[in-house]
């Protein structure tokens, strides 16, 4: 969920290799991972919801969100609804490439730190 499909498809094209992609990921995980860990972030946006607090953001506020996103799918049009109740909110929608990896594009700074500076640059005091 945290990739795209088109990316997956490419990487694993067949159950064989599907099968030891995940293998690999489970035992690399068993070496260091923590399902307390896993637990308690899951918990702990399982019922966030910003939703009823939104008009009080007044700083500056950019949200991010990816074309090939399957867990904050870009078509339910919920980031450009919502972020008109946020003062000062701005929204993008980055499109799929092959740099995209679906949710996880989160973590891959290169996708969206021009975004980033023109929001430092508007909230930089002079």
């Amino acid at each position: 969920m945290s990739s795209n499909p088109v990316l997956r498809q490419k990487e694993a094209p067949t159950l064989a290799e599907v099968d030891a992609t995940i293998d690999k990921f489970v035992a690399d995980y068993m070496k260091t991972g923590d399902a307390n860990d896993v637990l308690y972030a899951l918990e702990a946006s399982r019922d966030y919801d910003p939703g009823p607090q939104l008009e009080k953001i007044r700083a500056p506020l950019l949200a991010i969100n990816f074309a090939d996103d399957l867990i904050n799918p870009p078509e339910l049009g919920i980031l450009e609804r919502e972020i008109k109740r946020v003062p000062r909110g701005r929204a993008i929608v980055v499109p799929f490439s092959d740099k995209t990896r679906g949710h996880g594009s989160h973590t891959i700074a290169a996708l969206w730190k021009d975004e980033l500076l023109k929001l430092l640059n508007q909230t930089e005091t002079k």
